[in-house]
């Protein structure tokens, strides 16, 4: 098996990449915190 060797700017642009994703992940998790507190708080209520 052989694998790929990265430069730096590779590595440094892959961990760039990673964390925005990192970022982008923990943003929908806390949007669906959020209207599912919104949710539950008024009964379901909202259509």
């Amino acid at each position: 098996m052989e694998f790929v060797k990265l430069n730096e700017a590779q590595k440094k642009s892959r961990r760039g990449r990673n964390i925005a994703l990192a970022v982008v992940l923990f943003c929908l998790v806390v949007l669906f915190y959020v209207v599912t507190l919104i949710k539950i708080g008024n009964n379901g209520m909202i259509n």
